[in-house]
């Protein structure tokens, strides 16, 4: 299905169940979106082959690989966003969606028009991303008096001492380096944080920050590298050398 401009986004809907991936098809298609069908991880894979995919709609309960294998195989390999489908409504199965890499979820049955919300709603936030990015280099990173091995996730400091990370600091650091002199909101540091477990359910980017400030900084209280933009965000101040 297609709709009439290249311009209009386009959506992967991956579900083994004919009917739902046909009506949600259509029914995005009538609001304006371009619409690819898939019935399982294969066909999947052959269509992010030939096709500029913007977002995934994936159900969880496939058989064969299960969706939570595909988005967390997805997460590995891209930045697309993905929405999960489930007919399981518990707690613990949207955090386990959430873990793997997922944006959002909903539950079935659904109505379309949530599903067509909370599209826009994930489009919109990624959309809204920065578009600035240093790639991240295999070899060391250097800046202020810190030298980060992204390979090995290891913070060494000009007196050769080896600073710990947790998994949330690497990840919220990596994104401060990669964006380095641009005011990041908090929702943004959620969404480029990607692997968002730690982050998006304890909501608070500040005690992460406030964490990592612990570990970089001089003098934690008086910040110099992560600076509090009030009203914005925060904001990486180092100089980012490739070394």
């Amino acid at each position: 299905m297609t709709g009439n401009s290249v311009t209009e986004p386009h959506i992967l809907i991956v579900d083994d169940h004919r009917e739902i991936r046909d009506l949600v098809g259509q029914y995005l298609t009538r609001n304006g979106y371009r619409v690819s069908l898939a019935d399982g991880g294969r066909a999947m894979g052959k269509i992010l082959e030939r096709a500029s995919i913007d977002l995934v709609v994936l159900d969880v309960m496939m058989p064969g690989d299960d969706g939570l294998t595909i988005c967390r195989d997805l997460r590995a390999t891209t930045d697309l966003p993905v929405i999960l489908l489930t007919a399981m409504a518990e707690d613990t199965d949207r955090v386990v969606g959430l873990e793997m890499g997922a944006d959002d979820y909903l539950t079935k049955p659904f109505n379309p028009r949530e599903l067509l919300a909370r599209i826009k709603a994930v489009l919109r936030r990624t959309n809204a991303l920065p578009r600035q990015k240093m790639d991240m280099p295999k070899d060391a990173i250097c800046f202020d008096r810190w030298r980060l091995d992204a390979s090995k996730r290891e913070l060494v400091g000009s007196d050769g001492v080896a600073v710990p990370l947790s998994s949330a600091e690497f990840r919220l650091l990596t994104v401060f380096i990669q964006h380095p002199k641009m005011v990041l909101t908090r929702d943004q540091l959620l969404d480029l944080t990607k692997g968002k477990t730690a982050l998006a359910f304890d909501r608070s980017i500040d005690n992460q920050v406030s964490r990592l400030r612990r570990k970089i900084e001089i003098d934690a209280k008086n910040p110099t590298l992560i600076k509090t933009v009030w009203g914005g965000g925060y904001m990486f101040t180092g100089d980012v050398e490739m070394s």
